[in-house]
């Protein structure tokens, strides 16, 4: 039979521990370049063994008995090794081990999976990753116990039609959250998650083959949601009595005329605050979510509103540059807001993002690649999202077009009347 894993059996003696001046013996399995040790519970005298040939020397019956009883254990454990590969299980030095001493290696499941990987990432991931891992555990509990009348299925058994299966049942189920339904992209998130913990079991060698190699997710592109010029000047334009109600809107504001998103705009300090090349004060921070550095030179309306909140109690007191609410409370506050200025989009922080990449920024001709730096993207392809759904700025570009395509005319016809 062929295969691909190197395997092997070596049998040694230990003189640190060494018994009465006899050496205990063991069997060194080897399998692609990892060993391990299984102790046999024989010992032999130093004297009496050759560590060339791995055997007893020697013509006395204790001699020959030690060797036929090493020749058997090379034997059984090669039966081992071979009961692995006809099985198609993973064959590791450890699994060979443990057949041979008679124990059921312990396969795992999904659902330990999933805690295994939560316990490990719970310090790793921001909460609002983990919570949406946590929500994705739910929804398989709900598929293995509505769909497949079980509690748990191993790693094993997972293949592209429980995948597809899956896909299946949260279309056709009714979500959680009533406010929240299962579309195409929050049924594909959820995959891509599973994807993520199946990665983990694969790195670990619990699972030899990737269920997923068939399987191709296909998300729906769905348009950013940003504020045009007149609802910007809407919220802008607007002051109010309510003092979370104007903290939320300047934070708002602040991230329209700087693209930070929330986490961002939360850890700000006075130390993210410098004077850029220009003479004028730059931000200087690191994305959270991507770790990468961006640098932005502050616009009027952004500098106002740190100039507004430099003397806050709470900014002095917290050592912020701006006073900052939860990301739960900011949305609900922008909801509010949003009513009062007849805004009909559902407003959240991350709006403002978008709208600095568009109505702020793309429309006003920036372009592409320093709203790229700007906004922090590793790739322009996702900042080329946003321009996409420019129309007033296409209708622009198109309108100068026209207008120098006439020009050029006008003059050539002006000089065909001349001459």
């Amino acid at each position: 039979m062929r295969t691909n894993n190197t395997f092997g059996v070596q049998f040694i003696t230990r003189t640190n521990k060494a018994k009465n001046g006899l050496l205990p013996v063991y069997a060194r399995i080897s399998v692609d370049c990892h060993r391990i040790e299984i102790s046999l519970k024989q010992l032999v005298d130093p004297d009496n063994w050759n560590n060339a040939k791995g055997s007893a020397k020697g013509k006395s019956a204790e001699v020959r008995a030690l060797n036929t009883f090493l020749e058997q254990v090379r034997s059984r454990l090669t039966e081992c090794y071979q009961e692995l590969l006809l099985k198609k299980k993973l064959v590791t030095a450890e699994a060979v081990k443990n057949l041979f001493c008679g124990v059921e290696e312990k396969e795992h499941s999904l659902m330990s999976l999933f805690d295994y990987h939560n316990q490990e990432m719970k310090n790793v991931l921001e909460w609002g990753t983990m919570k949406n891992y946590y929500t994705t555990k739910t929804y398989f509990q709900l598929y293995l116990k509505e769909v497949l009348h079980t509690s748990d299925i191993y790693l094993s058994q997972l293949s592209y039609k429980f995948i597809v299966g899956y896909q299946k049942f949260m279309k056709e189920r009714k979500p959680l959250l009533p406010k929240k339904p299962c579309g195409q992209n929050t049924v594909m998130k959820h995959i891509e998650r599973l994807r993520k913990v199946v990665n983990l079991a694969i790195k670990n060698e619990w699972l030899d083959r990737d269920p997923f190699m068939k399987f191709q997710p296909s998300f729906i592109r769905n348009d950013r949601q940003f504020l045009t010029a007149d609802e910007l000047a809407a919220i802008e334009a607007r002051n109010y009595s309510i003092v979370r109600l104007q903290h939320a809107k300047d934070m708002f504001v602040f991230s329209c005329y700087t693209g930070l998103a929330y986490i961002d705009a939360y850890n700000l300090t006075p130390q993210n605050l410098s004077l850029g090349i220009d003479g004028g004060y730059w931000i200087t921070t690191c994305r959270k979510k991507t770790d990468q550095p961006v640098r932005i030179p502050l616009l009027p309306k952004a500098m106002e509103i740190i100039e507004k909140y430099k003397t806050h109690p709470y900014v002095i007191a917290k050592g912020k540059l701006l006073p900052v609410y939860s990301n739960q409370k900011l949305n609900a506050y922008l909801k509010e807001i949003a009513d009062l200025c007849g805004i009909v989009k559902p407003l959240t922080f991350h709006i403002a993002r978008h709208t600095f990449a568009t109505t702020v920024t793309l429309t006003n001709g920036v372009p592409i690649e320093t709203v790229s730096k700007l906004l922090g993207h590793t790739s322009i392809k996702t900042t080329q999202i946003y321009a996409k759904v420019i129309e007033k700025k296409v209708s622009d570009d198109m309108r100068n077009l026209r207008d120098t395509l006439q020009n050029k005319q006008s003059k050539i016809d002006s000089n065909v009347r001349v001459s």
